[in-house]
């Protein structure tokens, strides 16, 4: 496991620290998902353990060898989305902790909680407490750090303000913002930024990816390589374009808002919204510039309506991950798209001619 190219200057400065011997008690790795957070964190916390002082973990001592023995629970733990929480499994080594979703096991029947609870901080505590077996450090991975309730959070701050010699804590978020800023004050923060998109592409050339797909790719992610790897290796790209001929057909009138929420509540909704939010902020910018957008849009109510309809799309992401039925909540926010179809197209003329007289 290496660091990405645009983490190289980052890298760097940890490296000077360690030489120095004043790496942080608490790193919070902050930006975009799939930038490279969490392999960033686990090659630190590797070189933190490792037995000699280079540059990068050796990979050959007893303790990386034991860092990259890994293995996954069963069953497997997985974040709300339903990804690994922990994609390289946990590690061997006895020093090193990973901490991200676990299973509740008081829940009938068992599922994952949607939250990182106080009982698992109050546990990483008592094993910080201990003396490190290995005898050189004790690191302890938190991702994500903003899925915290509000007792683990305060239960997490207790233990940064009683930093113990030779504990370090690395802290992983997507959205550093909903972390209390009593937690981002003890922490010493690393902001990864999305890279140029030359070394982007270079980057993605580098995975496998010929440029007739990293291109598209790179542009659907907003320049995020790491995400633009994951959608072309996953169908993203595939499912971006359904996405947005659904917004074409229903702002054209052709199919009915309950028609795209069923089908989109029965896989892959929250993605699926994502990509809503993403081409009507595309379409936004295209308007703004005069040229045609994904979204196939034109009139000025169109781009005062992308504004708001983003917002709106967000914001049903969040609210797919309450109790509330996930068809319920794309069938309002794609209502709301729908109404701006013309009146005199598609299902809107048909509905019209088959509807009372008034």
């Amino acid at each position: 496991m290496t660091v990405a190219p645009w983490q190289a200057q980052e890298w760097s400065k940890l490296v000077e620290r360690r030489a120095r011997g004043n790496v942080p008690h608490a790193l919070l790795l902050s930006g975009a998902p799939h930038i490279g957070k969490r392999a960033f964190a686990e090659q630190a916390a590797a070189m933190l353990l490792c037995e000699q002082d280079d540059d990068a973990p050796c990979g050959r001592c007893r303790s990386c060898k034991l860092f990259a023995l890994r293995t996954q629970r069963d069953p497997e733990e997985t974040r709300p989305d339903g990804t690994p929480a922990h994609p390289y499994g946990h590690p061997g080594h006895p020093d090193a902790r990973f901490v991200g979703y676990v299973l509740n096991d008081k829940a009938s029947p068992k599922k994952m909680y949607t939250e990182l609870v106080v009982e698992q901080i109050r546990d990483l505590s008592t094993w910080l407490a201990l003396p490190p077996q290995m005898g050189r450090a004790q690191v302890a991975l938190i991702d994500p750090a903003d899925g915290l309730n509000g007792n683990a959070a305060n239960a997490l701050l207790k233990t940064l303000e009683e930093p113990g010699v030779g504990r370090h804590l690395i802290l992983v978020s997507s959205k550093p913002a909903q972390l209390p800023a009593t937690i981002r004050s003890r922490c010493q923060r690393i902001d990864f930024r999305l890279p140029a998109p030359a070394q982007a592409l270079a980057w993605l050339a580098a995975q496998g990816i010929d440029a007739k797909t990293a291109t598209p790719g790179l542009a659907a992610s907003g320049g995020n390589p790491g995400l633009a790897l994951t959608w072309t290796k996953s169908g993203g790209l595939a499912l971006r374009g359904d996405v947005a001929a659904d917004l074409r057909a229903l702002h054209a009138g052709k199919t009915t808002p309950l028609e795209v929420a069923n089908r989109w509540s029965k896989a892959d909704a929250e993605t699926r919204l994502w990509f809503a939010a993403a081409l009507a902020q595309e379409q936004a910018h295209a308007q703004a510039q005069g040229i045609a957008g994904p979204l196939a849009l034109t009139s000025g109510h169109d781009f005062t309506k992308l504004m708001v309809w983003f917002d709106q799309a967000n914001r049903a992401r969040a609210h797919l991950r309450g109790p509330l039925r996930p068809e319920l909540v794309l069938l309002e926010v794609l209502s709301t798209w729908g109404a701006s179809a013309p009146r005199g197209s598609g299902m809107l003329r048909q509905r019209d001619a088959t509807a009372p007289a008034r």
